[in-house]
């Protein structure tokens, strides 16, 4: 696929900053873009509150600076980042600060309110959708003005699909042409076809196998999910859920308790997750809330289709409105059984679902941020001399 050109000329010095390589969609798809501008020769710097995490083992040779070398600001790395940021600012001179998604929104409003002028342009991913029908009513009015305060400082905010964009002007108060559409970096075109080329092992008698993959927190309802796959498992069937998180001891209770512990595997943080993909017969998708969520464009590169609740306005859209899979209202265990128990009996377009996944690639988006970045450079920028070059 043949890469955008972008001006040589323009080229900024952008700056990424992570809490930790703890796992996660948000700090994932920042270590590949990061990596992907790096390849692409831009002056990109990365800085990391602290190198915890099992993500570092998936990115060998990666320069980045730490805030925290002793690692000891776990339960309090926002506060952490806000304090210490300023400081790495001022040492990268960074022409664009990259905000990876909505956790980190608060350090990037922090850093407009300490530095002023001197802070760089933002630019915002928005990794969530922004309704959050968790919180209780009585948080709303605040969320809302949190929200409205956050599009009167962030100088770009990118919506991960066109879904989202209409959503994030409403909501965020801000105009329309502060707001690209950038389809998430989920994956490369190597992965791609990587994922496509998995040996699917022959399935033996009538056993299912459920695969869902993320944090261990309450925002992936895992604990929901449970109870759904209590109420249609049949002999041999089989839940894999791949991560690690604060709920692990009340997944394993919430199992034991259903009767299901015998059935339902609990691997940890597991990368790669080829042999789960390839055994898989379904992936469930079972959050509150999501953006655009990595994992499903995972299966449809692997071929398998995809149970999901209503948990983003791009849900439907990425779902080919039933083509590809089942979607079902949020925290409504009933329903979530009811898709999961008969999911493989609808054919699913496998071909159609891959060229789906095709769009989200991290070989697009790479130069569509820096095209979106381009604009908010300062007049300086423009008076360098080029530090790198466009292939």
């Amino acid at each position: 696929m043949a890469r955008e050109e972008l001006p040589a000329s323009r080229g900024l010095r952008v700056l990424t900053f992570l809490h930790s390589f703890e796992p996660g969609g948000v700090e994932r798809v920042a270590l590949r873009l990061h990596s992907a501008w790096v390849e692409l020769g831009a002056d990109a710097r990365l800085v990391m509150g602290r190198e915890q995490g099992a993500m570092r083992a998936e990115w060998p040779g990666l320069a980045y600076e730490v805030l925290d070398r002793a690692g000891i600001t776990g339960p309090l790395e926002t506060l952490w980042m806000i304090a210490s940021l300023p400081g790495a600012i001022r040492r990268h001179r960074p022409d664009v600060l990259f905000c990876a998604g909505n956790s980190y929104t608060v350090v990037s409003v922090a850093m407009k309110l300490l530095l002023g002028r001197r802070c760089p342009p933002i630019v915002a991913k928005i990794s969530n959708d922004l309704m959050r029908p968790d919180l209780p009513r009585i948080a709303m009015p605040f969320y809302r003005l949190w929200l409205r305060i956050q599009g009167r400082r962030l100088d770009r905010i990118v919506a991960i699909a066109p879904a989202m964009a209409q959503e994030i002007t409403e909501m965020m108060g801000v105009a329309p042409d502060k707001v690209p559409v950038i389809d998430n970096p989920a994956l490369s075109n190597a992965e791609l076809e990587h994922l496509a080329a998995l040996p699917r092992p022959a399935h033996v008698g009538p056993a299912r196998r459920f695969l869902a993959i993320g944090r261990l927190a309450p925002q992936k309802n895992f604990l929901g999910l449970l109870d759904a796959f209590a109420r249609i498992a049949r002999a041999g069937d089989r839940l894999t859920i791949c991560g690690e998180g604060p709920q692990r001891a009340a997944l394993e209770a919430r199992a034991a308790r259903l009767g299901i512990a015998e059935r339902v595997h609990l691997p940890g943080h597991t990368f790669p997750l080829d042999d789960e993909l390839a055994r898989a017969d379904a992936l469930v998708l079972s959050s509150d809330y999501e953006g655009l969520p990595t994992v499903v464009l995972q299966a449809y590169a692997a071929g398998i289709p995809v149970v999901a609740t209503d948990c983003s306005v791009s849900m439907a859209s990425l779902l080919g409105h039933g083509r590809f899979g089942a979607l079902v209202p949020p925290r409504d265990p009933q329903a979530l059984a009811q898709a999961m128990d008969t999911v493989l009996d609808h054919p699913f377009q496998a071909e159609a679902a891959h060229a789906e996944a095709r769009r989200f690639t991290v070989d697009l988006a790479a130069h569509r941020y820096l095209r979106a970045m381009e604009d908010l450079g300062p007049s300086a920028a423009l008076s360098r001399a080029p530090r790198f070059q466009f292939r």
